[in-house]
């Protein structure tokens, strides 16, 4: 039978306080695979509701679906699931138990768009989900401690999912990802979680593009992954004694790239990261732009701009053997005589008050006395102590020249 046959014979079942079908659960049971289950507006109690068929269930009015505190209100178990349009809410909250308002658990190709979730422990959920799409949610946490709090777009053991456009606000962790290979994050908004925006482990061959982490409280954190894509994110206000914008742990040929990172503790920590590639970023008015410690090898920074910034780049040896070339530094004060765009002289963009303060974080109050300023001269007229490694050869004469 051909698929507009199939469609001709899906039906339609509709929800609403007066009927036909009172709760969604009635309507499931008298549902095929391919039917159409119209939720119409009003509140609906109950939570454990099992989708366990092929079917589309599209909210009209924006529907209430609330677990009374219950536990999962909705979970999915069958393939090609549709849920869109919905308000699902009301999960309670036990440390034990995985509890989400929106469950896809062992399914391919299951769609989640549209739907706000609020007060929900995790919000949506993916367990072994292959080639899903989660996109367009309202995903609201309930600002919570950590330890009572799930987080609100989280995939396990999942493959191929593509996360994109959805507002993350409000729980432990915006996203997170663990052993979820080849997927996509993009588009999303995601700010104010109390730990991480993305936190993202064990899984490779995957792309962060176009999102706003903003906010949150330590900042982004990837970790044990191999050939990752960030590219035109941004980065900001992720503040305090152990924030960064972007942690990289333990990651291996990937690219950083066009990114914006602004007004974070530090903007981008590299901690034995390895062959990455972080190319054409901003980095503004950070504490410290990039902390590149000794144990990240070969990875190179090229035509970057970096702009009132307190530290553009410090690490915690002078045997870093990273490489910067074709950055603007706007602390750069050498001369282009060819006229090639590029400075004469190399800039070695390591402080000597930045390892100083490596060693003892408290200096940091001399940042802005008397004493610094002539430790920069002293540095540049005679740079001994300061990297080697590091200097940036031929650092760009203006932000604007790039390729």
């Amino acid at each position: 039978m051909t698929p507009a046959a199939l469609l001709a014979l899906a039906a339609v079942l509709v929800v609403s306080p007066a009927g036909p079908y009172r709760t969604l659960g009635e309507a499931l049971r008298d549902a095929r695979p391919g039917d159409r289950i119209v939720v119409r507006g009003g509140e609906y109690r109950g939570a454990g509701i099992v989708v366990d068929r092929r079917v589309e269930i599209t909210g009209e009015g924006w529907p209430v679906l609330d677990g009374g505190g219950a536990g999962t209100v909705l979970r999915i178990t069958a393939d090609s699931v549709v849920i869109r349009g919905l308000v699902v809410q009301g999960t309670g909250a036990v440390g034990s138990e995985d509890r989400a308002g929106i469950r896809l658990e062992s399914v391919r190709g299951a769609r989640v768009v549209g739907n706000r979730v609020r007060d929900a422990y995790f919000g949506i959920y993916g367990e072994r989900a292959r080639d899903g799409v989660i996109s367009g949610n309202e995903v609201y946490g309930p600002g919570t401690p950590e330890g009572v709090s799930g987080n609100a777009i989280h995939c396990w053991s999942c493959e191929g999912m593509t996360i994109a456009d959805n507002l993350a606000t409000g729980h432990r962790d915006g996203i997170y990802l663990e052993f979820t290979d080849g997927s996509q994050v993009t588009g999303n908004r995601v700010v104010e979680n109390l730990r991480y925006g993305l936190h993202f482990m064990f899984s490779n061959d995957c792309r962060y593009a176009g999102n706003l982490f903003r906010a949150n409280g330590a900042g982004i954190a990837v970790m044990y992954s191999r050939r990752v894509t960030v590219d035109s994110n941004r980065f900001e206000a992720s503040r305090g004694a152990s924030a960064y914008g972007l942690l990289l742990k333990e990651i291996s040929d990937s690219r950083i790239r066009d990114n914006t990172f602004l007004d974070n503790t530090v903007a981008l920590y590299l901690e034995n990261a390895n062959r990455n590639a972080v190319e054409g970023n901003l980095f503004h008015g950070n504490g410290r732009a990039v902390r590149v410690l000794a144990n990240a090898t070969g990875n190179v920074f090229r035509d970057n701009r970096f702009e009132g910034n307190s530290f553009d780049v410090t690490t915690n040896s002078r045997s870093a053997s990273s490489t910067f070339e074709r950055n603007y530094w706007d602390r750069y004060r050498g001369y282009d005589l060819d006229g090639d765009g590029f400075g004469d002289v190399a800039f070695r963009p390591v402080r000597l008050f930045g390892l100083l303060v490596e060693q003892n974080d408290p200096a940091i109050i001399l940042l802005r006395s008397p004493f610094v300023d002539l430790l920069d001269v002293a540095e540049r007229v005679f740079p001994v102590l300061t990297p080697e490694a590091l200097a940036d050869a031929r650092p760009r004469m203006r932000p604007e020249a790039r390729p």
